[in-house]
């Protein structure tokens, strides 16, 4: 059975199917269309011609525009995922032709957003993504299936990103860039092949970290990446001096883990 609050305003050209959970205060425009196994959060608005559909669960405050497409069902050859579900935190915002798609079995079943993120228009989150907070997907970003980005990320406009990639907390990827390989918390990589250019210098220093953090981060890259040691040697060499440095360590213990993709560096070669 529907279960529709008393609160929530539905035009009555949309479509909200037998089995929907519509919260609190949450608003269906015209030509939208929510499916049976949907779950709408307190405050949802779904304006004009937006779909919501599959097994998903939209978090409170979420606004989704005209002609998004959230749920659909995964985009795998292997397959249809179809007892697989999407997530989404509150207060997300999904502008025209957003599309993300719901998880697959073999892939955990699970495509999952975080809170307070920003995906502008036609951008796409494939199947078995996991994205945390706070995120930015620029206009035409293209996340393939079971990428993994960390809370803060910026994805610039029309950036593709690579199957089963991580990209790490607070780190900026800029536009048109083919994102191939792992990228480190706090890394700047462009260019297609993308290639680690730095650190996101403007973003740490926007998030409230204290400069003296960023130079030693900044001595930390460089002897990670500009010596002659394979990255994960340098990396596992330098630990001891910056046990006391929490943004080194989460650069040196997201080197360290294990991952599907190599790791993205001024010069590939070292890897």
């Amino acid at each position: 059975m529907t279960r529709i609050s008393a609160s929530a305003r539905i035009h009555p050209m949309a479509v909200v199917e037998d089995g929907a959970v519509v919260g609190d205060n949450c608003v269906i425009g015209p030509f939208c269309r929510v499916g049976p196994q949907a779950v709408l959060g307190e405050g949802v608005q779904l304006l004009s011609n937006a779909v919501v559909t599959g097994k998903t669960t939209i978090g409170k405050g979420c606004v989704i525009h005209p002609m998004a497409v959230i749920g659909g069902v995964s985009q795998s050859l292997h397959e249809a995922g179809a007892d697989s579900v999407l997530t989404v935190g509150d207060n997300c915002t999904m502008r025209e032709g957003v599309t993300m798609n719901a998880g697959t079995v073999g892939g955990g079943g699970i495509t999952s957003v975080g809170n307070n993120c920003l995906f502008l228009a036609n951008s796409h989150v494939a199947h078995d993504c996991r994205l945390g907070d706070n995120i930015i997907l620029s206009n035409n970003v293209m996340l393939a299936g079971h990428v993994r980005v960390e809370d803060r990320v910026i994805l610039s406009g029309g950036c593709a990103v690579h199957q089963f990639t991580r990209i790490g907390r607070q780190a900026f990827v800029g536009g048109l860039t083919g994102v191939a390989y792992d990228v480190i918390p706090f890394g700047m990589i462009n260019g297609n092949p993308g290639v680690l250019s730095g650190l996101n210098i403007v973003g740490m220093t926007r998030a409230g970290i204290a400069r003296e953090t960023i130079h030693r981060v900044r001595r930390a890259y460089k002897d990670i990446f500009e010596g002659e040691e394979a990255v994960r040697v340098a990396a596992a060499r330098i630990r001891d001096d910056y046990l006391d440095c929490p943004e080194v360590l989460e650069i040196l213990d997201f080197i360290a883990a294990d991952s599907d993709r190599a790791l993205s560096s001024p010069n590939r070669s070292k890897g």
